[in-house]
């Protein structure tokens, strides 16, 4: 029978396996609560995790899996659980103890549904490590954003649809009048134009790197994509997003923004946004995406009354909020419930996963 703190631990690093980030601080906190409360009692071994070992409420549905998984606590006092063969853990991360070093064979297996890279699609970009970050970065390559269509006034041949009457006569008169085969068409499609604004203020200082990212996905995708950033003044980033080099343009679109982690003046920027830009064609027609908490500081009747505006002109209006996707979440923050009437879609917009999501509303819209 293994000793009680070695189970223990070997309960944390398999935590950490699992994606949730248990720190030595935070093991030590654990082996003094369960030392404290008992460990012959399986539900005090079970709530001293679970406030000890989580960081915030997305670790919860992960602890309770694992520790499921990893105890046995019929009989009292929780012990591993018995030998068999060792299953890999489908991860590309090494796993790795509090020295830093892996040690697979030490560690109890954990039969995860999903891999550590599956576990950081579903994470709070917010809370991420710096390298979690890191990972996640590389992460944005997969995904495959589509542009929405758009009908054009101009025709072309098709297989079905409506007649095509003056190729379908011009055919014939090559014949001597012959009948022809029936000639089809349809009207064309192209890209429509999709603007990004893009919430820099103070408030989303933890989502912005992941949402230029993400714009920058966009644009290296298909053209037609316009990027701004937008707190206490606007500033237009599409020339330097098109750099192909995700790293190099999130630099170049860093040096180009005054106003990172500012205040949020929402309705007096999308004003300026739609007198200089928008109203004159850009945002006309468009699918515009806000990614914005709602943290209005300036006036909100002026916020609704520029969303209307917007309305008017957009072909559809998407507002992503970072805080959509938490449970509990409820829009009482004065921009948002000043916006909300003037918009399609309200998405959430925390983590890739999500991002994802918002890649098939702005394609379908």
């Amino acid at each position: 029978m293994r000793q009680p703190d070695e189970v223990l631990l070997g309960f944390a690093r398999a935590l950490r396996a699992a994606g949730v980030p248990v720190t030595q601080d935070r093991s030590q906190g654990y082996l003094a609560a369960v030392a404290e409360l008992g460990a012959d009692d399986p539900r005090a071994t079970y709530l001293a995790g679970r406030a000890t070992l989580c960081a915030g409420p997305d670790d919860l549905a992960r602890y309770d899996q694992v520790f499921h998984a990893y105890f046995n606590a019929r009989d009292g006092l929780p012990r591993s659980r018995p030998a068999q063969p060792a299953v890999p853990v489908q991860s590309s991360l090494p796993a790795t103890d509090e020295s830093g070093e892996g040690e697979a064979s030490d560690e109890e297996v954990v039969r995860a549904m999903a891999s550590e890279t599956e576990v950081l699609r579903h994470r709070d970009v917010a809370s991420l490590t710096a390298g979690e970050k890191h990972r996640l970065a590389a992460m944005f390559a997969t995904l495959r954003p589509r542009p929405p269509l758009r009908r054009t006034a101009r025709h072309q041949r098709w297989h079905r649809g409506q007649v095509d009457a003056s190729r379908t006569l011009r055919s014939s008169l090559r014949r001597m009048g012959e009948p022809a085969e029936i000639a089809w068409r349809r009207r064309g499609v192209r890209p429509r134009r999709v603007v990004l604004l893009v919430d820099v203020s103070g408030s989303m200082s933890g989502y912005a790197d992941a949402l230029l990212r993400l714009a920058h996905r966009f644009t290296q995708a298909y053209a037609g994509v316009e990027t701004f950033t937008v707190g206490t003044r606007v500033t237009h980033v599409t020339r330097a997003l098109r750099m192909r080099d995700a790293e190099r343009a999130l630099i170049a679109a860093g040096e180009t923004v005054p106003d990172w982690s500012g205040g949020t003046r929402l309705g007096e920027t999308l004003r300026f946004f739609l007198d200089r830009w928008g109203q004159r064609g850009m945002a006309r027609g468009a699918v515009v995406v806000v990614f914005s908490d709602g943290w209005e500081r300036g006036d909100p009747v002026l916020l609704g009354e520029q969303m209307a505006r917007l309305q008017r002109i957009a072909h559809r209006v998407v507002w992503v909020n970072p805080h959509r996707g938490k449970s509990g979440y409820e829009p009482v923050q004065q921009g948002v419930l000043a916006a909300l009437p003037y918009c399609d879609d309200f998405v959430a917009g925390h983590s890739l996963a999500t991002f994802a999501e918002l890649s098939e509303v702005i394609s379908r819209a």
